[in-house]
């Protein structure tokens, strides 16, 4: 549920390794459906559960020369959760877990890049959810970037964290397997 998602998403930027001369900005491409931020959770203990969040905006700068500079921000609709069955979605937009009438977004606003070498880094930053704000970590990677087909330029990336309900408040009993949400992000950003 980790709208984290958030941001998580666009996080991966600070780890680009080419091809941009200067500080650039980009434009997570979710028009284009070119990213997605993906959560999993235990049911249980007995499976995964899979979902995402369907709308999420957000931008990334990025300077080649000092990777270690780049931010990110990522904004997510909360109501926009997707676990393709409506009725847990219901659930999962109430007080239970998002809140959505009274948090209705969740951010994610970088604090520090650190770059590990091989298009290996760690986003360190802000995720405010369900009216709590806490610092995570997300491991990113560096997928590829270079020209489009139409002109422009994009980066692309990938990365993972891992959040505890109960750090955001979300109590509500899932049993002792379902205590953390694993969020997946994957982001391509159009330069600007």
């Amino acid at each position: 549920m980790k709208k984290a998602l958030i941001l998580s998403a666009a996080l991966m930027a600070g780890i680009v390794t080419g091809g941009v001369t200067k500080a650039d900005t980009y434009v997570i491409d979710t028009k284009g459906a070119h990213a997605s931020i993906n959560f999993n959770i235990k049911h249980l203990g007995y499976s995964n559960l899979r979902g995402r969040f369907d709308k999420f905006e957000g931008e990334f700068t990025f300077d080649e020369a000092n990777p270690e500079a780049s931010s990110v921000l990522v904004t997510i609709d909360t109501s926009s959760v997707n676990s393709n069955h409506a009725e847990r979605d219901n659930h999962l937009r109430s007080a239970d877990f998002l809140n959505v009438s009274e948090y209705p977004t969740a951010t994610f606003k970088s604090t520090k890049v650190t770059v590990n070498g091989d298009g290996q880094g760690v986003i360190t930053g802000d995720l405010t959810l369900n009216g709590v704000t806490r610092s995570i970590d997300i491991v990113a990677s560096h997928v590829g970037g270079g020209q489009d087909p139409w002109g422009g330029h994009r980066q692309g990336f990938t990365g993972t964290t891992t959040i505890a309900l109960a750090d955001y408040g979300i109590d509500f009993n899932l049993g002792p397997a379902s205590k953390e949400v694993e969020l997946t992000l994957e982001v391509e950003g159009i330069k600007q």
